[in-house]
């Protein structure tokens, strides 16, 4: 099911989003070679426990392609995946990874699945990406978590039980949600924006967390324009956002991740303590980066095992 984020945002727009995409020059055969390109890049060996080569691409490519990144995202939405269960569920907003230039599959419905099994409904998150630049995707990501919590009734949600998962760049905005205010805006003519955006908790796989030393260039590259000021790069470098407000958090890494440092949740781990927020950090010696859920690493895909657990010790 998908659920438009602004009113603006709905079927009748699908014109609009017609004329982008005939307007964007990006044609199938060149996505084509941006993948083939994608797949060989990467080193795909049985001791690395990547699920595909396609995988792999899927998580890299799209970087240059902003034409067809817009046209793709003009209608902000978020697809649902219900889960059963007795009683209101706990809901999590996915923001799949990408680099700020698109979204890997792989971490988007195959991860609503595994957290509908646990009993949280889930809602994959089809933020803005370059050529739109910040606060657009944060902007999306407040959305979604209050969208939820104005339909928790009919939803069969707990309002009080909303989190926020990304991966890679996805965790980046993820973090951004968690640490960057957005209180309830009371006496907005807009009833959703009345809710907080405050996730209740965040889940943050390989996340992208500073635009310093150690940061990923691409991710800040397409969400800050190419010429940042320091300024801008230190507001976004989330490991100095993190306050006596911000959320619990399950980070995981891999310690050879050659795309994104593990040295971003390292950061945010030790802004988190100083702060005495509850944390749970878990670093995988081996595995490249983008790996979703991991299902074909025996040891990385454990993170799912030790997240639930987490999870519920938090009341999801």
């Amino acid at each position: 099911m998908k659920i438009w984020l602004y009113p603006e945002s709905s079927p009748r727009m699908e014109g609009e989003l017609a004329k982008a995409a005939e307007a964007a020059e990006v044609t199938e055969a060149a996505e084509a070679v941006e993948v083939t390109e994608a797949a060989e890049a990467v080193e795909v060996t049985e001791a690395d426990g990547v699920a595909s080569a396609a995988e792999a691409a899927d998580d890299m490519k799209g970087t240059a392609a902003f034409g067809a990144a817009e046209a793709q995202h003009v209608l902000p939405s978020m697809t649902a995946y219900w889960a059963e269960g007795t009683g209101p569920r706990p809901a999590m907003v996915i923001c799949p990874g990408g680099g700020y230039a698109r979204k890997a599959g792989h971490e988007g419905e195959p991860v609503a699945r595994w957290l509908n099994g646990l009993g949280i409904t889930a809602f994959v998150l089809d933020y803005r990406v370059a050529p739109h630049r910040h606060p657009l995707p944060l902007s999306d990501a407040h959305r979604a978590i209050r969208l939820v919590r104005h339909l928790a009734a009919e939803w069969n949600i707990d309002p009080e039980r909303v989190g926020i998962l990304g991966f890679s760049a996805g965790g980046h905005l993820a973090a951004a949600a968690g640490t960057i205010e957005a209180a309830a805006a009371e006496t907005s003519d807009d009833a959703i924006e009345r809710h907080s955006a405050r996730p209740d908790l965040m889940v943050l796989s390989y996340p992208v967390i500073t635009f310093g030393e150690d940061g990923h260039e691409g991710s800040c590259r397409n969400l800050l324009g190419p010429n940042p000021s320091p300024e801008l790069q230190e507001r976004l470098s989330l490991q100095r956002r993190v306050d006596a407000a911000t959320p619990p958090a399950f980070i995981w890494h891999t310690a050879d991740d050659q795309s994104v440092p593990v040295q971003n949740s390292l950061l945010f781990a030790n802004a988190l303590s100083r702060f005495g927020i509850p944390f749970e950090l878990h670093v995988f010696p081996h595995g490249r980066h983008g790996l979703g859920l991991a299902r074909e690493d025996e040891h990385v895909n454990q993170w799912t095992k030790l997240c639930a657990a987490w999870l519920r010790k938090h009341g999801f």
